[in-house]
């Protein structure tokens, strides 16, 4: 029986509870023990088999894994919808998961080694699957461990770069990052056109500047990059990124790691992804000075033989999502393991519209360097900020929690300005709150001017094919009384694991659904 024989009833849930329950007995597993290879919690585990839970298809999919059972198998269907009943605060607390944007960065940087990569704690999340099918496409061995959260990668010596999933790799924007490694692994080739969300367009020519004092050319042909390299002119070089961007910081650093000589790179992003991708090629064996400054330092290794493990780091953009969820629907909720390096600006200006909130004592992440701390919001009452919101890089205000102070905005009271001067179409998108009963004013492609407080409204609305302000819908329907409806949602899975079941377990009530 396949997920698609029930019917979406209360009685359907209690029947695939109880084939969930009869398979997990079946394999002689606990409800602790398949919760841990689901990283989920037992009383969620119990909760599906007693039927009180709404089961997402992906959620089917990954149990069918775990139990290894056909009875869950999920078949084809068209895109998913959310059915989100608002107005009802959260409660509890929910953890953080693991950094998206690193974890596609590591994965693109072990190309680099020619031992064995272990990532832990990796986001089960469409993007990563997508660097992955591209990986294995050209011959890279990349094995999950048992439970599902642990990533092992083996690169060939020889990469077969003529059988690239092409389709795959038009997908995702990330797959710009292969040619810093590629380019130490062949004299040319040809690398698809980067894909990714609609946020406008986006040169990549920081990254061609970044890359050609290591002998890099790039030619733009019908629908992919034609790479050629040459030998650099010199062993040691200083390169100035045009944009302080985390991508572009990332391939100058990727280039670097297996370059003779010593390589400065000056205006170079400090980010979240940045650090884990420098505590990761230091593992590597390479030298990298001025780690969480805007100057990096890196020696080469030309060779790069290692059998490595490294944890990835906690993710501020999820953490800023779920403190989100928390303040527009007046919760009082922990949001533990959150980074708060990579969050003080936005806990400044949360605090500045009047967010009650405390930390707890700090301590370090898994990968013993990044500051992690719980934090606990109270119901408050907020008020504009004086200034407008803008975003920075780091330590500025995150670029990718922008769209979620708009949100916040609407529910606080006056008007607050928010100025998106990154992106050319986000603004545009998150004119959709108005949908909900916000007010919303466009002022330009950049800029949108928010009122509030709202009283929020529910509406259907079909996703903008933008992760975040996809994202910033779905809470705003959290604290929307009523009962609304978000299609076309799988844009979401790009950049979240779990995100609607951690919702459930707070007391969201949100149903997936397909027509």
């Amino acid at each position: 029986m396949t997920a698609h024989d029930f019917p979406s009833t209360d009685t359907a849930t209690r029947r695939i509870g109880s084939l969930i329950r009869d398979a997990r007995r079946h394999r002689g597993l606990t409800q602790a023990q398949l919760a841990e290879r689901l990283g989920t919690s037992q009383s969620a585990i119990a909760r599906i088999e007693q039927g009180g839970q709404n089961l997402t298809l992906e959620l089917l999919s990954r149990l069918s894994d775990a139990l290894d059972s056909e009875l869950l198998r999920v078949g084809p269907a068209g895109p998913a919808h959310l059915r989100v009943t608002g107005g009802r605060p959260l409660r509890g607390s929910v953890t953080v998961k693991s950094s998206k944007n690193a974890a596609v960065a590591l994965l693109c940087a072990a190309l680099l080694n020619r031992g064995r990569t272990t990532l832990r704690n990796v986001a089960r999340i469409v993007e990563v699957e997508r660097i992955l099918d591209v990986l294995r496409s050209i011959g890279v061995a990349a094995t999950w461990d048992p439970d599902g959260h642990d990533l092992t990668l083996v690169v060939p010596d020889e990469l077969d770069l003529v059988g690239i999933d092409a389709d795959t790799a038009r997908r995702t924007r990330s797959i710009i990052m292969f040619l810093g490694p590629l380019l130490h692994r062949a004299p040319g080739f040809d690398l698809p056109y980067a894909g990714g969300c609609d946020l406008g367009t986006r040169t990549v020519q920081p990254h061609m500047i970044a890359l050609r004092p290591f002998g890099l050319e790039v030619e733009a042909r019908a629908g992919e990059y034609h790479a050629t390299v040459s030998a650099p002119g010199t062993a040691d070089r200083t390169i100035v990124l045009t944009e302080r961007g985390d991508t572009v910081t990332e391939n100058a650093l990727l280039a670097a790691a297996r370059a003779d000589g010593t390589t400065t790179i000056r205006n170079a992003s400090c980010n979240y992804m940045v650090q884990d991708l420098c505590l990761y090629l230091q593992l590597l064996g390479v030298g990298i000075e001025g780690l969480g400054t805007t100057t990096l330092v890196v020696r080469g290794r030309p060779v790069i033989d290692a059998d490595v493990d490294y944890t990835i780091s906690e993710d501020p953009v999820e953490a800023m999502s779920l403190l989100t969820a928390g303040i527009v629907t007046s919760s009082e909720l922990t949001v533990c393991r959150a980074p708060v390096e990579f969050l003080e600006i936005e806990l400044a200006v949360l605090a500045e519209m009047g967010l009650r909130y405390t930390l707890s004592p700090e301590y370090l992440a898994d990968n013993g360097h990044t500051r992690l701390a719980d934090i606990t919001i109270s119901p408050s009452e907020l008020h504009a900020p004086i200034d407008k919101i803008h975003p920075m890089p780091f330590p500025g205000l995150n670029i990718d929690n922008l769209p979620f102070f708009a949100v916040i905005a609407a529910a606080a009271g006056g008007s607050t300005l928010i100025h998106d001067w990154v992106y050319d179409n986000r603004a545009i998108h998150l004119s959709d709150l108005t949908r909900l009963g916000a007010d919303v004013r466009l002022l330009d492609p950049h800029r949108v001017l928010v009122t509030g407080p709202t009283h929020w409204s529910s509406a259907e609305v079909v996703c903008p094919p933008a992760l975040r302000p996809a994202v910033c819908l779905l809470l705003a329907m959290l604290a929307a009384k009523g009962t609304s409806v978000l299609r076309n949602v799988d844009i979401i899975a790009r950049g979240y694991e779990q995100l609607y079941e951690r919702l459930i377990e707070m007391g969201a009530q949100i149903e997936v659904f397909r027509d």
